[in-house]
This record gives C-alpha cells, structure tokens and sequence, in this order.
C-alpha cells in the first residue's frame, strides 16, 4: 500500500447509516516488545455514518489506523472491516485512505496523478475517465486538473488527496488528520466533502486532533486513551446538553448547596456553573440565589462541547498520555517495517 489510498472495487451505496458495522474491533492488542500502544480497543462503527476517532497523543490512534488499514498485525482481540476480518486482501480493495502526511511528484499533473492510482488500485481503464472526472469534481479540482501539482496550495494538495482516497468507490473512507494544515476555507473545503460522501452511504473514519473540526462533522465518536475507548458518545446527544453559568457574589460556598437541587453544581471563581438545570427553572433558582443574600450580575447560558467533555475524561490522564507519546510513537514507528501482504493489486 503507498500512501494515499486502498484498491478496491466498486460497490452499493447507502443514504443513512444502519445497524451493520463497517468497522467493528473487539480487545483489540498491539504490543511493540514491552511497549503495548493497544491496550484492548472494543469499538464499533455503523456503515454509513461519520466517525471521530480522538485521543491524546500516545493514546493508539496511529496503532489502530494500521490495524485496520491490515498495515500491522494485531497481537490479540479481534475485528472486522465491511464484514471480513482485519487484513483481508480483497477488503481493501473498497476501503480509501488519506494519511497525513503524503507527497506527490511536482511534475505531475493532478489528472496524472489521479491515472496512476487507478491502474494502482486496478480500476478498470474504461472507469477511468469517469472515475477522475467524478474526483476532480467531487473535491473542486476540476479546473485545475491539467496544472502540475508542484505549482498547488498545501489546501489544493490536501484536496487532490482526498480526490485519490475517493477513486474506485469506496465504501469506508480513512482521514487521519485531514485538515491539520488547512486555512479556514480549506477545513470548510473538506467539511463539505465529508458531507458529500454521508449523503452517498459512504462511511467515513476520521482521526483527528481538532476537535471543533470533529465536532461540525462526526455523527459520533471514540475517545481512546492508553489503548482502549474510554467513552464513545453521540455528537448529537452531547450538544443538547445544556447548563447554566451565574455570576454570583456573597454566597460563598451556599450557592452550590443552592444550586445542586437544581443540577450538577459547581463554582469557577465568580461564576456558578450548574449542569443539566432546565430552562424553566433557571428564574427560580436566581429568585432563591437573591432571597439568600445573594448578588446576581450575570445569567449565561451554557452548551457543552467536545472539547469540554474530551478534557473532563481525560484530565490529568491525557498530560501523562502525551509525556508517554514518544515511546509509543517511535515503536509504532519501527513497526512500518512489519511486512503485510505483498500482492499489490489490493494496494494502492
């Protein structure tokens, strides 16, 4: 496998995610010598849907992607992708890829380089025409498809990337890190395209560090630390929940007492956050702050965000995944030499 995508064939296409994984890993292990970059990851991905897959650094992201890419071998657990099991020569073959980090030859021009990675990924020569058009167009290049690459953006690259990602099809697509070094136009580029892929059935598996990215786009995601999933959680469930913060003098620690009747109550300098208070109760609680002495100067409400509720899980936890992260990483590192299979007409 080079590394921009995955061969595969042709397939159906769904508009809404079902109950039928595209990606589902049970105790999932990986171990470098003494080193264990998986400590057992247990996930499940439904086809169709967009997924984030987030962590601290040093936390198995890059570990996983292998795994499920077949690039390394796991050393215990199990799991599947579209069905077969991890590693499978044919699988590959409906699976597209965007690494982070990736490189095309400057005198190549983006139809060039859209042709190679067809005949790599063994579309057949009469798909060609179609296949590129429809990338070309699918990520905004369709205009600059005779320029050589070396005269593109760092925005431009990433976006012929993802066209190349997007060859044959695919029915589960791989992002690690697709819009690190984009410009906001360029991560509103690449939202759009994810969109794009949803309303095609295309299921898509995105690793990232930028949570707000994640956040706009995933219907769902995975917070993985150490090795295993610590929470996976519903986007759309995490940004109903609502709170309230109250700047609030001459209570001292009595506004919590207060508040804790009304939801989970905690205080941050001059303000009172309270956690999961209803709307409609949010005027009783000031009219009792007030009658106990209290001096009520603001009333904001609150919605929480991933990158919130990513820390609140995490914590102190994620400074130690990071300070681990070289270790992990330079294993994870020497185990690109690991040999996978050999016949490239899975590969791209």
């Amino acid at each position: 496998m080079n590394g921009i995508g995955v061969g595969r064939a042709a397939g159906p296409t769904r508009t809404t995610a079902s109950d039928e994984p595209a990606i589902e890993t049970r105790e999932l292990r990986k171990e470098f010598g003494r080193i264990v970059a998986l400590a057992g990851l247990t996930m499940t991905v439904l086809r169709g849907e967009v997924f984030g897959f987030l962590g601290p650094n040093g936390a198995g992201k890059t570990t996983a992607v292998k795994l499920l890419l077949g690039l390394s071998r796991p050393s215990a657990g199990e799991g599947h992708v579209l069905g077969a099991p991890l590693g499978d020569v044919a699988t590959r073959r409906r699976v597209g890829y965007l690494p982070e980090l990736f490189r095309y030859q400057g005198w190549m021009t983006a139809r060039e380089v859209l042709g190679l990675h067809c005949e790599l990924a063994r579309v057949p020569r009469a798909d060609w025409d179609r296949e590129i058009r429809g990338a070309l167009d699918l990520v905004g290049l369709a205009q600059r498809s005779d320029d050589r690459t070396g005269t593109f953006s760092k925005g431009m690259q990433q976006r012929l990337g993802l066209g190349v990602a997007f060859l044959g099809r695919p029915e589960l697509v791989v992002l690690d890190e697709p819009t690190s070094a984009l410009d906001p136009v360029g991560r509103q580029d690449v939202r759009r395209i994810i969109a794009s892929l949803r309303e095609r059935g295309v299921t898509v598996f995105l690793n990232s560090h930028l949570l707000t990215e994640v956040e706009r786009v995933c219907d769902r995601v995975a917070i993985v630390d150490r090795g295993r999933v610590v929470a996976e959680l519903a986007m759309a469930e995490l940004l109903r929940e609502r709170g309230t913060s109250i700047r609030v003098s001459g209570m001292d620690d009595l506004a919590v007492g207060v508040a804790a009747r009304y939801g989970t109550a905690r205080v941050d300098g001059e303000w009172l956050n309270v956690d999961g208070i209803s709307e409609t109760d949010v005027p009783a609680l000031v009219r009792e702050l007030v009658g106990l002495g209290g001096a009520v100067h603001a009333v904001v409400p609150m919605r929480h965000s991933l990158e919130e509720r990513f820390l609140s899980l995490l914590g102190a936890d994620a400074t130690d995944a990071t300070d681990a992260a070289d270790g992990a990483d330079a294993a994870d590192g020497a185990d690109a030499a690991e040999p996978a299979s050999t016949d490239t007409g899975a590969t791209r």
